[in-house]
């Protein structure tokens, strides 16, 4: 479904899954030309496929990283997957994590960039749903929910560059709303007053009434 509509896909497979390489041998002469050939051995991983390899000297550990085209018998597709082996030195376990991407021309790094940025994507959907309305969207239009999608997702970047101010680098979401609203009803009141009150007080006003249902409440506001 996602090939049809013209993306690739960049996931994760299981440890153990059962990848074979592509069937290189000549043909039989009978029956429809094989497909599959040997399966992998994750145990002896084949060195031409190697990409990197690299120690860490703190940690005791290598890690070895290898890029090969594999089929898989509940895949359609050839797929471009990336093993990253990683062995501690010093008991001699090793483990493995398998990456795959349907597009065959990305390289192993992009590869693993690319997949890890799918944790940052999920934080800004969640914070998009949670707290900047994305999931309470009634919109069912192309163009809403188009604009709708953006302007939430546009609200967690906004709001974590402000977050990024030194005043408010611990404040947490719920507090950042509960400061700027505060602030908003400070504003409407003292627009209410029949004379123009003091800076001072207008200060020490907005920095009591923008703390109110804060977690990590502000000593001062600019």
């Amino acid at each position: 479904m996602v090939r049809q509509c013209g993306l690739h896909i960049i996931s994760k497979l299981q440890k153990n899954s059962a990848l074979v390489f592509p069937y290189s041998g000549e043909y039989a002469g009978r029956g429809a030309p094989r497909k599959y050939g040997d399966a992998i051995d994750y145990d002896n991983l084949p060195e031409p496929y190697l990409k990197s390899d690299s120690i860490d000297e703190d940690k005791n550990i290598q890690t070895r990283i290898y890029q090969m085209e594999m089929s898989h018998r509940k895949f359609s597709d050839t797929l471009n997957v990336v093993i990253i082996q990683k062995r501690n030195l010093s008991t001699g376990k090793i483990s493995h994590v398998n990456l795959f991407s349907t597009d065959v021309t990305l390289d192993y790094e992009k590869v693993i960039d690319y997949y890890s940025l799918r944790f940052q994507i999920e934080f800004v959907f969640r914070d998009a749903k949670q707290y900047w309305g994305m999931e309470d969207s009634m919109n069912i239009k192309k163009i809403p929910i188009h604009n709708w999608a953006n302007l939430s997702t546009f609200m967690v970047n906004f709001s974590h560059g402000l977050r990024q101010n030194s005043d408010m680098n611990e404040m947490s979401i719920l507090d950042l709303k509960a400061h700027y609203h505060g602030l908003k009803y400070v504003k409407e009141v003292f627009k209410l007053l029949p004379h123009l009150a003091n800076e001072y007080l207008i200060q020490k006003v907005s920095i009591k009434i923008a703390n109110l249902g804060a977690i990590h409440s502000r000593e001062r506001v600019s």
